[in-house]
């Protein structure tokens, strides 16, 4: 059976309160699997006010109605408002998760620190917000973690090769068209990369007449024709399990009419032959619809 990820990305204290029940009860509901990564620290989301100088990024914020899907008090954490640590607040919500059967990850420890910072930090940096994140998560969890991806698709050097020192399964920190093992200026990185492989809602809404209303039917042209490794499928808890979740549930059903059987990351993973994988140069480079450079593979 054609297999199809879902990558469910937890950036902000909202999220993880609001959008993670009511995308778990969802799923549940379609019999669908996914994978939750949490940011673990504390939710600094404010900080991100420094992005208004990134060419285009107003365009996106003015196009996905940022103020709507994440609050204004969530909009104000870690500047007017001190941040809440998600981690701490909200554990309960994060060991139900596993509970009702999802896989978890890391997704990181600060995710407005990790986002607009890493692709320029030096080893130390990196290392140290890494096992910021792995300590929250075997203090939440009671295990260690076993997957990792990165908070806006944001990756360095030396955050690779952690990936391969902490012993992950995989890393999804890229966006690419296939599974693939990463090198990075040719060095050879042993963990496999399962990138995400389809554009995201907030990414499509607002441009070329794509509505809320008419996203659905948008991803689901992309899928119709399957790719010989399946997809892998980003959603975030403050949109999809928030004002999109209609968009979601229309693309939950319309795949599983396509054939698709909806996965974890892992259960994704397993069905790969993790020896064939080929390798891919990573590289930061645009992508349509965002902000900024990404960690893509070439």
């Amino acid at each position: 059976m054609k297999q199809l990820a879902l990558k469910v990305d937890v950036d902000t204290y909202r999220g993880t309160r609001e959008g993670v029940p009511r995308l778990v009860e969802v799923l549940k509901r379609h019999n669908a699997q996914a994978t939750f990564f949490f940011s673990l620290g504390p939710d600094h989301t404010g900080r991100a006010i420094k992005r208004v100088f990134r060419p285009g990024f107003l365009g996106k914020v003015s196009r996905t109605s940022v103020v709507e899907h994440y609050g204004i008090k969530t909009l104000l954490y870690g500047t007017l408002l001190l941040g809440p640590d998600i981690g701490r607040k909200c554990a309960d919500i994060m060991r139900s998760v596993r509970d009702e059967g999802f896989e978890t990850g890391i997704h990181c420890y600060d995710h407005i620190r990790w986002q607009d910072n890493v692709a320029g930090k030096d080893a130390v940096w990196t290392e140290r917000e890494l096992r910021l994140a792995v300590e929250r998560y075997v203090e939440i969890f009671g295990e260690a973690p076993h997957a990792h991806a990165a908070a806006g698709w944001q990756m360095n050097r030396h955050a690779l090769r952690m990936m391969q020192r902490l012993g992950f399964d995989y890393s999804s920190d890229t966006r690419g068209t296939q599974p693939f093992i990463p090198t990075w200026n040719a060095e050879i990185i042993a963990c496999p990369q399962l990138p995400t492989t389809l554009p995201t809602l907030d990414e499509l809404v607002g441009c070329d007449g794509i509505t809320p209303e008419n996203v659905a039917q948008h991803v689901l042209a992309l899928t119709g024709n399957p790719s010989a490794t399946g997809h892998v499928y980003t959603l975030h808890a403050e949109l999809e399990g928030g004002k999109w979740m209609p968009a979601f549930e229309q693309l939950l059903q319309g795949w599983q009419a396509q054939g698709y059987e909806l996965v974890s990351m892992r259960q994704y993973l397993q069905g790969l032959d993790a020896g064939a994988l080929p390798r891919r140069e990573v590289a930061l480079r645009e992508i349509e619809g965002r902000s900024g450079t990404l960690a893509v593979s070439l």
